[in-house]
């Protein structure tokens, strides 16, 4: 009974998540609306692309271009048309040696089994990519699918390479995809993550209140950080290959198109994310009874959550900065910058100098809070504008 209801749970939250991104997808550009879009686009070339094969050309192997052009209404234009290449190689190799084994063998059996081996280990060619697997896939229909010829080898290729210009077509001439916004979606998550993760390490450790489960809770954020960053890494690669063979983009209007962050900026927060790993890191070992470092003075640790409380607050004027495209000088945020980083200067300042005075400090907490306190200066550091005297001041 309980396994029903947790099963019924799971329904509601899958068909509220479909619904909520329904309404994302009515309200606005984004994720959501380009993914109704794309696939609005790959139904329609298909469509078209059977209408053309199919209803008016009445070819026998009709089924080639609708399936090639539903595949090659890809994200980009560049790798529709990279794609498609690759695919009509695939869908060549695959055919031309289906119909030479046939030939060979006179057998379908026989065929199958010569053929299938040689095209999967060509499929595997790392000049195909993930296109691969058309090619065995092309040959099994080949041989399977009716009596194999000069003319149904010609027509099956005519098209594959029918259905790929309608698919490359479509994509390229309705609403080409552009990924610009995708770069700044994901840079503004990443940040805020990191925001988060932060945030949730300071509530604890300032109040006395976390054990080995809030050490693994903490994993789970550093781990939904790195998820993130390959976000982030996929859409820059996006967004460069769209900007590519887009005819929706002639040279004259890139000038117009509006900015996005610098890559810099996913390399400082990638580095901040990688701190952060480091930290959650430490305070797991920490929490670990099985091993033998030893936690620091409680004290010292409510200090230390207070930094990264801090730590946080300049994240978040810092994602402000970066990812508000509408007022990137905003003088109060700048303000509330350099006012949280104060604050993480004199909370470092002070854990540094209980660090230096052996008499105020046990060896325990000397070794493992200067772990934990040069983790977080390369997070102070990383975020501080690169022109600001205090991005090197010194420990």
């Amino acid at each position: 009974m309980a396994h029903m209801i947790e099963k019924l749970y799971g329904v509601r939250a899958g068909a509220r998540g479909v619904a909520q991104a329904a309404v994302r997808a009515c309200r606005g550009p984004g994720r959501e609306r380009d993914l109704v879009v794309q696939s609005l686009k790959a139904a329609g070339a298909a469509t078209l692309a059977w209408a053309v094969s199919g209803w008016w050309l009445r070819d026998p192997v009709a089924l080639m271009a609708p399936w090639v052009a539903v595949v090659l209404v890809q994200a980009t234009v560049y790798r529709s048309l990279f794609k498609g290449l690759q695919q009509l190689v695939a869908i060549a190799v695959g055919t031309l040696l289906a119909a030479g084994a046939e030939a060979l063998t006179g057998n379908t059996l026989a065929s199958v089994a010569l053929v299938l081996p040689v095209v999967m280990l060509l499929s595997n060619w790392p000049r195909l990519g993930d296109q691969g697997i058309y090619g065995p896939t092309t040959a099994l229909f080949t041989l399977t699918s009716g009596p194999v010829s000069g003319l149904t080898v010609s027509h099956r290729l005519l098209q594959a390479l029918l259905g790929a210009a309608i698919g490359i077509a479509v994509n390229a001439l309705v609403f080409p995809p552009v990924h610009l916004r995708d770069i700044r979606e994901n840079l503004s998550g990443l940040a805020r993550g990191a925001e988060d993760a932060l945030a949730c390490m300071a509530e604890r450790l300032s109040e006395e209140d976390w054990s080995e489960e809030t050490a693994a809770d903490w994993r789970r954020l550093s781990n939904r950080l790195q998820q993130r960053q390959e976000s982030l890494r996929s859409a820059r690669l996006w967004s460069h290959e769209s900007l590519r063979l887009n005819p929706r983009l002639p040279w004259k209007w890139r000038g117009k198109l509006p900015p996005v962050p610098a890559e810099s900026e996913d390399q400082r927060w990638g580095s901040i994310v990688a701190q952060i790993g480091g930290i959650t890191n430490t305070m797991i070992d920490i929490a670990d009874e099985n091993r033998a470092i030893p936690s620091p003075d409680q004290q010292a640790l409510g200090d230390y959550g207070r930094l990264l409380c801090d730590l946080a607050a300049a994240c978040r004027a810092r994602a402000d900065l970066i990812c508000l495209p509408a007022a990137p000088d905003d003088e109060e945020t700048h303000a509330r910058l350099d006012e949280a980083l104060d604050s993480v200067e004199r909370r470092h300042d002070a854990l540094h100098k209980q660090l230096c005075d052996e008499r105020g400090i046990s060896t325990a907490t000397t070794a493992v809070l200067g772990t934990l306190l040069i983790q977080a200066q390369n997070i102070w550091h990383d975020i501080t504008p690169e022109t600001w005297p205090r991005a090197t001041a010194g420990a």
